[in-house]
């Protein structure tokens, strides 16, 4: 399967170093599970890491660059069929297979050639998972820790409360005895 990094991350292929790492921030911020609650985010944040670390690497983005060409080029041929066939069956309207998948940015109809990349992108795909499972178990943690925080502001607050009111009464009595 291929994934187009540069769509995941919305930059030009011709993106600087500094325009990738701002768009990483940006989809990262877009696409964090506080800013979309109740939506399944680990996958989207999954690709957005795994292009992140392919594209900052310049070695990695050097290989990737010479397959992007390969692939917008197999693209290219597959549109070209696409339109042929159409313009020889006007009757049978089809959708080309590769617009599904504009979405996400991954192509599983089209096979890497570079075995050193397709290594390394699954190497990225694994280190993005295991960066969302880490940031799911901090974010649990997170809610874990500010729960028990509330827990015993709140417990507290309470105590002091009960304090007060106590005092309150104990003032009250006096000045109701003192009064007799």
């Amino acid at each position: 399967m291929f994934s187009d990094y540069y769509s995941i991350l919305e930059v030009d292929e011709k993106a600087t170093e500094a325009e990738i790492k701002a768009a990483f921030k940006k989809q990262a911020l877009k696409w964090h599970p506080d800013k979309n609650p109740g939506v399944d985010t680990t996958y989207r944040m999954q690709l957005i890491n795994e292009a992140y670390l392919i594209l900052k690497d310049p070695d990695a983005r050097e290989r990737f660059d010479k397959e992007y060409l390969r692939f917008k080029e197999y693209q290219r041929q597959k549109e070209q069929n696409y339109q042929k066939q159409r313009r020889e069956r006007e009757n049978e309207p089809q959708e080309p297979t590769s617009q599904n998948h504009e979405k996400t940015g991954e192509y599983d109809d089209y096979a890497i050639n570079d075995d050193i990349l397709k290594k390394w992108m699954d190497n990225a795909k694994k280190q993005a998972v295991d960066l969302a499972k880490k940031t799911i178990e901090d974010l649990a943690g997170m809610t874990k820790a500010g729960g028990n925080a509330f827990a015993n502001a709140a417990l507290t607050g309470l105590g002091s409360a009960i304090r007060i009111i106590i005092i309150v009464v104990v003032i009250g009595l006096i000045a109701k005895t003192c009064q007799s």
